[in-house]
């Protein structure tokens, strides 16, 4: 419905954020890596998401579609409401919940409160295929280098291979041979490991 505000920034605390726009002073609830960009600024435009339910209309404020993005794939997984999601985004910034999904690090997300296990686990298994550190959902067929580099050394990763020699041999396997599938770069780096 809305893509984004563009405004004065009239109030700001940890939680909320009141922008003007067009003598209209719209409510955004925001995470603390939103509102440690908002410090010090005057005129803003944060990418709104706006949360419907039958008793409750919210707007929820990013200061990038990344982050935006982020919030909404968590909002999808069942058991993450809109609160829990902006705690997550306000422990950690939306980068490091693609990376801690794409790697499959459960410890991270389990780190944020409110966060337990099995909601880990759940949000990894749900977001693992639609996230990838650049940002970009992943096409599992072909897919980009950069894409296929990263989820072949998320899916090494959980395979229980150390991270240090998943990340050279991949690297070395893509550097000689940069059009492989992602199958055949799994595949070359079993062979490797």
């Amino acid at each position: 419905m809305y893509d984004y505000i563009k405004g004065t920034l009239e109030e700001l605390s940890p939680a909320e954020a009141v922008v003007e726009c067009h003598g209209i002073g719209f409510k955004l609830q925001i995470s603390l890596n939103t509102y440690d960009r908002l410090q010090g600024q005057k005129e803003v435009r944060l990418y709104v998401h706006h949360h419907l339910r039958e008793d409750e209309e919210t707007l929820y404020g990013f200061c990038d579609k990344e982050e935006r993005r982020i919030f909404a794939l968590l909002i999808g997984v069942s058991g993450i409401g809109p609160n829990t999601a902006r705690m997550m985004l306000s422990s950690l910034t939306a980068d490091e919940v693609s990376t801690a999904i794409a790697s499959g690090d459960v410890n991270r997300i389990k780190g944020v409160k409110g966060i337990g296990l099995k909601t880990a686990q759940k949000v990894i298994i749900e977001l693992k295929d639609k996230i990838s550190k650049g940002g970009a959902e992943l096409d599992l067929s072909g897919g980009s280098a950069a894409a296929n580099s990263s989820e072949a050394c998320s899916a090494l990763i959980m395979l229980g291979f150390t991270k240090n020699a998943v990340e050279k041999t991949v690297a070395s396997i893509v550097k000689k041979e940069p059009g492989l599938s992602l199958e055949d770069i799994i595949k070359k780096a079993l062979k490797m490991l």
